[in-house]
């Protein structure tokens, strides 16, 4: 995950400072501890590495991942408790979504962990739970007002490592008017 980060961040540098800058530090044990605490599962561990480097983005900052917050822990905690509080009131008790193998056919999941936020309500989650066919530990993508529940990835390490390349080979840009570092292909068609 160190290498991983290191490509991100050098490419950050270069062309995206105002995101680069607002990287976290690295998240503490006792970050761990409280997330794991209030979702009552232990967190994977190359999750912990991957934090350990840096804890997110300072909240509200523009979009480390295609236009979205990398969240950190605290605001992880607060994603999840918003859906968390949704589901204990019964707003998703006949809904089910329309999910890819390996991904339960929940409209939520409690052991779907939030580490992105796109500032509607969406986000890409660490899943903890996987169906028949998954891998605990995949990425997944959720929407709060879409069936569609997609496998993104294997893994984070997968997921962030194929990023991490992504932005070498110049599919990403910068875009200050989009709100940070964002696909080329999706910056061509907002701005048409």
């Amino acid at each position: 995950m160190k290498e991983t980060w290191t490509k991100i961040e050098n490419w950050l540098k270069t062309h995206a400072a105002p995101v680069y800058e607002s990287l976290n530090e690295a998240a503490s044990d006792e970050d761990f501890e409280e997330l794991e605490d209030l979702i009552n599962k232990k967190l994977p561990e190359n999750f912990k590495t991957f934090y350990r480097i840096h804890n997110g983005q300072s909240p509200m900052s523009e979009g480390l991942i295609d236009g979205e917050e990398l969240l950190c822990i605290k605001r992880i905690m607060e994603e999840w408790e918003v859906w968390k509080e949704l589901d204990d009131k019964g707003v998703f008790d006949d809904s089910v979504s329309d999910a890819d193998k390996g991904v339960r056919e929940d409209w939520w999941n409690p052991f779907w962990i939030p580490i992105t936020y796109d500032g509607s309500g969406n986000h890409y989650c660490l899943d903890l739970s996987p169906d028949e066919g998954g891998k605990k530990g995949q990425i997944i993508r959720i929407w709060h007002d879409s069936a569609e529940r997609e496998l993104i990835a294997d893994s984070l390490e997968e997921w962030m490592n194929d990023y991490a390349d992504e932005l070498e080979e110049g599919s990403f840009v910068y875009s200050d008017e989009f709100g940070g570092v964002i696909d080329k292909e999706n910056l061509q068609e907002l701005e048409e």
